[in-house]
Formats: C-alpha cells, sequence, structure tokens
C-alpha cells in the first residue's frame, strides 16, 4: 500500500472575510474531491483570511500513480480557478 500526501499553500485574492475564503474553498475542494477521488481537508491557515493550507491524500498499489494522481490534482487548483493563486505545494509518497 502506497499512500501519497500533498500540502498546498493558497492564497485567496482579495478576500475580506472568513464567509469569503468558505466561500471559495468549500467548491474548490468539492471539485478536487469528486474529480479526483481524494481526500481533502482544510489542515492549516484557518484564521487567516487570504490564505488557506489544505491537505490532500490518496491510497494507491503504485508510487507513480499515486503520484500523478496528486500532481493532477495541483495542476488542476493552479489552472482552474481564478480567485486562489497557488503559492507552494509539497508531495511526500509514505
Amino acid at each position: 500500500m502506497v499512500i501519497g500526501a500533498c500540502t498546498v499553500h493558497l492564497r485567496i485574492v482579495g478576500n475580506q472575510s472568513l464567509k469569503g475564503k468558505r466561500r471559495a474553498i468549500k467548491p474548490l475542494m468539492a471539485r478536487v474531491r469528486n474529480q479526483f477521488q481524494v481526500a481533502i481537508a482544510e489542515v492549516g491557515d484557518n484564521d487567516a483570511w487570504q490564505a488557506a493550507t489544505l491537505g490532500i491524500a490518496c491510497v494507491s498499489n503504485d508510487a507513480a500513480h499515486a503520484n500523478s494522481i496528486l500532481s493532477n490534482v495541483v495542476n488542476f487548483i493552479e489552472q482552474a480557478h481564478r480567485d486562489v493563486e497557488l503559492i507552494d505545494y509539497q508531495i511526500e509518497i509514505l
């Protein structure tokens, strides 16, 4: 069993409240969860209005497959959402 874990740091452009942050992050997390069949949650920067840290995990039987899934998730986040800017990410294969 191979576990892939990814930490994604985001900046939420032009946000002024925690409600606005939720409005930007929740649909993004739902689309990632549904499209890639991964577990995703907000794991950091909970009180920051213009920043979010997401944790993403997948389980596979092949390390290359897990890395591919997480790389595709990162590319999706980077390209699909204009109100969220990808600052940094880290992928770990366990």
